[in-house]
């Protein structure tokens, strides 16, 4: 069985689509730890009615940096949990050395964008005000750069006529929560 780590800083609906898809048997894993930098994340709540195992992430004050030593200890907790595959949910830090030295190849990433198009935040908002035909998500490996590493899966959500930033990003998500999974199992059997 495949053990997960998730790190994320909001809602959580890509963990739960994780969990959903372990307990349905769509996915032989669980998940052993659900970290987050912001201690009022609703995906601490997911893990908490799932009864997973929480913590915070101390990131020194810091808003948006990922001070080494806050890395070096989230390395050292998802080691400790035994996880072998970390899933960023939702997580709104770069990742960097030493968190990717510590699992090479095994930190997997879902913005919502057809990747290399519209990396970063607010990615189906650029889609829209850009007049784009197409946007979805793509869940790629993560490397030391902004959503720059290998891609392992995509799905493609048209832009229709009517659609506003909001009604985009909802049709992403669902499209998010079938495909990481499916990645997840794809990554596992490398």
């Amino acid at each position: 069985m495949l053990r997960l780590g998730v790190l994320g800083s909001g809602s959580g609906s890509n963990m739960q689509a994780i969990l959903d898809a372990i307990r349905e048997g769509r996915l032989d894993a669980e998940i052993v730890l659900v970290l987050s930098d912001n201690p009022d994340a609703f995906i601490l709540q997911r893990a908490r009615d799932a009864d997973l195992p929480t913590a915070l992430i101390d990131c020194r004050g810091f808003a948006q940096k990922f001070p080494t030593a806050a890395q070096q200890e989230t390395a050292a907790a998802l080691q400790a949990a035994g996880a072998e595959i970390i899933c960023l949910a939702g997580f709104m830090r770069l990742v960097k050395r030493p968190l990717l030295d510590a699992f090479p190849r095994r930190i997997l990433n879902i913005p919502p964008s057809l990747l290399p198009a519209y990396p970063g935040l607010h990615a189906w908002e650029q889609a829209v005000a850009d007049g784009a035909t197409e946007s979805g998500c793509t869940v790629h490996l993560v490397d030391d750069g902004m959503d720059t590493g290998p891609i392992i899966a995509q799905a493609r959500v048209p832009l229709l006529p009517t659609d506003t930033p909001a009604t985009l990003h909802a049709r992403i998500q669902i499209e998010e929560h079938r495909l990481y999974p499916e990645a997840i199992k794809m990554v596992a059997q490398t």
